[in-house]
């Protein structure tokens, strides 16, 4: 069984949470083992409103496989939040995977251990995220990127596609594609290419 810790921040984008933890959550029932991390242990509203019912905060030490961060509107003011850094620094140096899904990627760059590796985030709000990163190698065009054990994804419903590629990693090429089916999603299997990143005048 795998632990997967999804840190959670109010004004968090709704589909950049769910979205993975659908996936990520849907190999055999109890496969990976799923916690909502937090600040406080108060539930935690979203972007769109849904509170969410909190399992551990990040005061609470404990080692997780899998990291998910998700983005959203405040994302670039969590950074200036020492337990959050400390937290991410702490469980990624463990976790066998860390995920940032959208402007997830600012609270990974912000803690350094983007530093030198490649990485994308949100095709809309590139231009401004990538500042929080100087010393990352940013990809613009990029769907989603691995590096080592980080993995960063572009905007909201790129980080389903990102979570089929974790889920491959971790159960194989069969299991993600059973998952995209039963999803009725259109697996975008294309790392290196975004279409929004065009779109967004990236390319």
């Amino acid at each position: 069984m795998k632990t997967l810790a999804a840190l959670v921040f109010p004004g968090f984008q709704t589909l950049d949470l769910f979205g993975p933890l659908e996936v990520l959550g849907d190999h055999d029932p109890g496969e990976v083992d799923i916690k909502i991390v937090a600040e406080s242990a108060e539930p935690v509203a979203s972007y769109h409103g849904l509170r969410l019912s909190v399992d551990h905060t990040i005061a609470e030490r404990r080692d997780y496989d899998l990291i998910l961060i998700p983005g959203g509107d405040s994302a670039p003011l969590e950074p200036l939040n020492d337990g959050i850094n400390s937290w991410i620094i702490e469980t990624s140096a463990k976790a066998e995977y860390v995920l940032a899904v959208c402007t997830g990627t600012v609270l990974l760059a912000t803690t350094g251990l983007l530093d030198g590796r490649r990485a994308t985030t949100n095709k809309k709000d590139f231009t401004a995220t990538i500042p929080y990163g100087p010393n990352v190698h940013w990809i613009p065009q990029a769907r989603w990127v691995k590096d080592g054990k980080f993995f960063t994804s572009s905007g909201v419903s790129a980080g389903i596609d990102m979570s089929l590629a974790v889920m491959a990693k971790l159960f194989g090429d069969k299991a993600a594609d059973e998952i995209a089916i039963g999803i009725e999603h259109d697996w975008h299997r294309d790392s290196n290419w975004d279409p929004f990143a065009k779109l967004a005048g990236l390319v």
